[in-house]
């Protein structure tokens, strides 16, 4: 008989333990009876073997014994493994750029160093005259995105001897849409909406200053889908001038004021040539802010010269309404823009002056890269061959005509015809270097030149500034 496996061993020997010790003395028929059972219990055992896969030596008793064999033993409890964790990654955009998942960080900042030289007639006695300069913009902060669409970016800002909340909000996108709750912009124009390191000149057009342009809290709304992409949104007051303790009109806690603010922007493709046509339509109720009232005024270009040149009286009004036209393109390195936008003051019995300011600009990157055009603004020039990598860097020009009038209903603010000549070169990403000449041409000046109040200014400005 061939050798018995261990456990067909054992169930043999407990299978025979119950013979009794006279059967070593049986019959020839008796024993013959007997193999023939062992050998059926064999062949059951085998078969038990094979169900149970070598099961222990208790399933097989019990098989024997004409029992239900015991379940297999329970493999033992092991820790469930932890969830593979989703590898860092890390880019540069002129700081580090984290990235795991849905989720981002980017670490932002900024430098602005401005410097320049008012040369105004002798008979101008103010203290704006001659060279000035400024550390413009020191601005830290970070954006990014936390998962399921949503996103954030605070920045605060230390300019004009305070530290600011500039951008601070959070987003929300979903396919085309995007909404913003917090510090943000109201779409006035396409020259305050371009960031103040991808202008064409140092300085934005007279009119977004005169008017109040500024970031304000609020909730927004914009839809961008093909050519169109359209902004609403209400907004009361800049978070700084709500965090006034000041008691009064003027102070935050009293500040209610809000405002309406739209713009709908069409910007198809003819060809190589990117087009820009927008148009925006904003109102504010000044509310308990109507009795301190409100004045327009504008420097002499440059913004280290402190001294308002055309500035209105304080005009007590209601409400103020703006609206705004753009148009704008490139093709190439060739780009060009212009804007008109009038603003009108609502008063009680009195004639609602009208003001207006507008600009017209071309501009062409010498070195032949495309300055860049996205969601309705344009963006900064990228430099094929930047220094360090065998190149100059990027070089553009820019000549710009820049127009301001704060004369209307007897209200005297002034006017503003300047002549503005630009030269931006970019050495690597991310750094800038910008030389201004500007020639302004002022009418009822709120500054006298003498007994004169219509002069010409000339400046001359640089700025030094990196942005990541």
């Amino acid at each position: 008989m061939p050798a018995l496996k261990p456990m067909t061993a054992i169930a043999l020997i407990l299978t025979t333990a119950h013979v009794p010790a006279a059967a070593q003395a049986i019959s020839q028929q008796e024993a013959a009876a007997l193999r023939a059972e062992i050998a059926a219990l064999k062949a059951q055992i085998n078969r038990l073997e094979a169900r149970i896969g070598g099961g222990d030596s208790a399933a097989v008793m019990a098989a024997t014994q004409g029992g239900t064999p015991a379940p297999p033993p329970l493999a033992a409890a092991t820790e469930p493994a932890p969830p593979a964790q989703t590898p860092t990654a890390v880019r540069w955009k002129g700081g580090p750029v984290f990235s795991q998942g849905e989720m981002t960080f980017h670490p932002k900042g900024r430098i602005q160093y401005d410097a320049g030289l008012l040369m105004t007639p002798d008979s101008v006695a103010d203290r704006a005259r001659g060279y000035s300069n400024e550390l413009r913009r020191l601005r830290l902060g970070g954006e990014g995105r936390i998962g399921g669409g949503f996103g954030y970016k605070l920045e605060l800002e230390l300019s004009d001897n305070s530290v600011d909340l500039v951008d601070s909000f959070i987003t929300y996108e979903k396919g085309p849409w995007l909404v913003t709750l917090g510090n943000h912009n109201g779409f006035q124009s396409l020259d305050e909406l371009i960031s103040d390191t991808g202008g064409a000149v140092m300085e934005r057009a007279a009119f977004t200053d005169a008017f109040n342009f500024e970031r304000r809290l609020g909730l927004s709304v914009q839809y961008r889908k093909g050519i169109v992409l359209a902004q609403a949104g209400l907004f009361s007051d800049s978070a700084d001038s709500l965090t006034n303790d000041a008691d009064g009109a003027d102070g935050g806690d009293e500040n209610n004021s809000y405002s309406l603010d739209g713009r709908i922007v069409l910007a198809p493709k003819w060809g190589d040539t990117q087009l820009h046509v927008a148009a925006s339509g904003h109102w504010r109720d000044f509310q308990r802010l109507s009795s301190v009232g409100q004045r327009y005024r504008q420097r002499a270009y440059l913004h280290s010269a402190n001294s308002r040149f055309l500035a209105t009286p304080q005009i007590v009004g209601k409400s103020e309404s703006h609206y705004g036209l753009e148009f704008a393109g490139e093709r190439g390195p060739f780009w060009w823009a212009s804007e008109a936008h009038w603003l009108r003051v609502s008063q009680a019995g009195v004639a609602d002056p009208l003001f207006f300011g507008g600009y017209g600009e071309v501009g062409y990157v010498l070195t032949g890269e495309q300055r860049g055009y996205k969601n309705g603004i344009f963006g900064t020039v990228t430099p094929d061959s930047p220094v360090g990598s065998g190149g100059w860097g990027a070089l553009q020009a820019t000549l710009r005509y820049d127009y301001l009038d704060l004369n209307d209903k007897g209200i005297v603010g002034g006017t503003q015809k300047a002549v503005i000549a630009a030269m931006v070169w970019t050495p690597v990403d991310f750094l800038r270097f910008n030389v201004n000449y500007a020639h302004l041409r002022f009418g009822d000046a709120a500054i006298l030149a003498g007994d004169d109040r219509d002069y010409s200014v000339d400046v001359i400005g640089w700025r030094a500034e990196l942005d990541f």
